[in-house]
């Protein structure tokens, strides 16, 4: 299988090379989000066998502020990504977020659930997901949450260059959610493209690492692995404000996804001493 991957140094766009070596990948100097006919002009350029779009504004602080740009990249692009990709008839797979949703309750959000973003960023990555819906392309929607791997910025990277250094952190525990491995979903991506292809129904997903926990239970169990004697204080988020409110309830309903095309929601933290591992090892 041909496959076109947009992105390049992401997190996941990093493990999908470790598994695609292959694949065709659209950095930014090919392919600039920001330039939404340049991304659908690669496509149609390639004709590749699927596309996946790894690639996305995921500064969501600074989206409060620059929101137009932040939706030309993650609303547009998708856009004419997903419309070139309906001409020739090439299957997508495009990553969004748990951000599309405003965090409400307790339960676990279901694909199906009414979206309401909470700030800038959600409702750029939400205005992607109606454009791609809208462009009438073979695709699948990955909605995803707290993304982790041993390359570019992440909590795990943050909390052990923080405990390096102090023996006490306070860390927000009011946000649950599940950390999910960047490779985790590389691999969920590949197996989605390849399922498009070969005529399996798209439609949107939900896929999140288990269980669920809070920032403050991912710091402490990232400081065990680590050998690191930091002391992890629960604070409410109130007490660490932010420019973007975040949503309270992270949890994502993934069961669909294994019902569908067999892809079981990863143990985290199994995944987080690798990367440990691998973080050590550099």
């Amino acid at each position: 299988m041909t496959l076109l991957i947009f992105g390049q140094t992401g997190q996941v766009a990093r493990e999908l090379a470790r598994r695609a070596p292959d694949a065709r990948f659209l950095g930014r100097a090919e392919a600039d989000l920001s330039d939404p006919a340049a991304c659908a002009a690669a496509i149609r350029a390639q004709r590749p066998d699927a596309v996946i779009n790894a690639a996305a504004w995921t500064a969501v602080d600074k989206a409060e502020t620059e929101e137009e740009a932040a939706t030309l990249v993650n609303g547009a692009a998708p856009g004419a990504m997903a419309q070139a990709c309906a001409d020739l008839d090439i299957p997508l797979v495009h990553i969004s977020t748990d951000y599309v949703f405003d965090g409400a309750g307790t339960l676990p959000f279901r694909p199906s659930d009414p979206t309401a973003p909470l700030g800038a960023y959600g409702r750029s990555k939400l205005a992607g997901e109606v454009a791609v819906r809208a462009s009438g392309a073979r695709h699948v929607i990955l909605r995803t949450s707290w993304v982790f791997s041993a390359h570019g910025a992440n909590f795990v990277k943050t909390m052990l260059r923080l405990g390096a250094d102090r023996p006490a952190l306070r860390v927000v525990a009011d946000q649950i959610g599940g950390p999910t491995p960047a490779d985790a979903i590389a691999a969920a991506c590949l197996t989605l493209a390849d399922a498009l292809r070969e005529g399996a129904a798209g439609g949107t997903h939900h896929f999140a690492g288990a269980p669920e926990t809070s920032w403050a239970g991912f710091a402490r169990e990232t400081f065990a692995l680590a050998g690191l004697p930091v002391t992890v204080e629960d604070i409410p988020s109130d007490a660490y404000p932010t420019p973007a409110r975040r949503p309270l309830n992270s949890r994502l309903d993934c069961s669909a996804l294994a019902a569908d095309f067999g892809i079981m929601q990863p143990d985290w933290r199994a995944a987080l001493a690798h990367v440990i591992t691998e973080l050590k090892g550099a």
